[in-house]
């Protein structure tokens, strides 16, 4: 059996300055997603091994918080990777707390020069200096603000949104000509999920992709969109954060059989630790 494919060991600094093992980039999950050979995607993947001071600046923020650990999407620098590639003009993001995610798809529109992020947040606030134990770990702390860990010199290129998705989004994507890079990251419900991929599959051109995370507490919603679009659904890992590629016949006008995937891609990696009842409460309500 060959060897599977392993990120840049110049990766590794920057995962440990952002302080979050479970960031080590899955390769072979990009490759798929990006349709190319992982030697192809290593060179641009290991530009994030240069941005030791930037994962350091946020990390820096978190513990300023007292969030020695915060539940961000785990897959940053392969946002920052697909961000590089696809050289998107329109990233939509629902579900941004810190700003984690965020921060990493504004670091690679920089690089390119080119596109927009669109997010939409719904906040929830801590009610004291200390996270309590039964709050959501995304809850905002006292004195933030949506994405307070986004450093300012990259919001040039950021459209932030505050209110529910369920309102936002559909203006939004009705103002766009295009969706190249959509990330679900808000309320994980079945319903909520599925309202979001049907609002923004109109949009989605031959070779955008679509990523959600958290899919272990959303049923079949992703299953069935990827279905409807005739895509495999590919996992990083054992993961709950799925994505998958749109085909050369796009998505504009799919079709409604709610037959489940025809199949998942898994690719092997340590489980991510999470609270559903956190992160249930995050982003937009039901």
């Amino acid at each position: 059996m060959p060897a599977r494919a392993k990120a840049p060991p110049s990766v590794a600094l920057a995962v440990e300055a952002l302080g979050d093992t479970r960031s080590m980039p899955d390769l072979e999950w990009l490759a798929g997603l990006l349709d190319l050979p992982a030697s192809d995607i290593e060179r641009t993947l290991r530009e994030v091994g240069d941005y030791g001071g930037f994962e350091s600046e946020i990390r820096r923020r978190h513990l300023s918080k007292g969030r020695e650990f915060y539940a961000q999407l785990a897959a940053p620098f392969e946002l920052y990777t697909l961000v590089r590639m696809l050289r998107p003009a329109h990233v939509i993001e629902t579900g941004v707390s810190s700003g984690v995610s965020s921060a990493h798809i504004l670091l690679a529109l920089a690089k390119n020069r080119t596109g927009t992020l669109h997010s939409i947040d719904l906040p929830t606030r801590q009610k004291a200096e200390l996270l309590a134990e039964k709050e959501s770990p995304v809850c905002l702390p006292p004195g933030c603000e949506t994405g307070w860990a986004v450093p300012e010199y990259l919001r040039g290129r950021w459209d932030l949104r505050i209110g529910p998705s369920q309102e936002l989004l559909p203006k939004l994507v009705g103002e766009l000509p295009s969706v190249e890079l959509f990330l679900h990251d808000s309320l994980h419900t079945p319903a909520h999920l599925a309202f979001e991929l049907d609002t923004v599959a109109g949009k989605l051109a031959a070779g955008s992709i679509v990523l959600a995370d958290n899919t272990n507490w959303t049923g079949l919603s992703f299953d069935r969109f990827a279905a409807r679009l005739g895509r495999p659904v590919l996992r990083r890992g054992d993961t709950g954060l799925v994505g998958l590629r749109v085909g050369s016949s796009a998505a504009q006008s799919p079709p409604t059989s709610p037959a489940p995937a025809k199949r998942v891609v898994k690719i092997a990696r340590a489980k991510r630790p999470a609270s559903p009842s956190a992160s249930r409460r995050r982003g937009s309500p039901a």
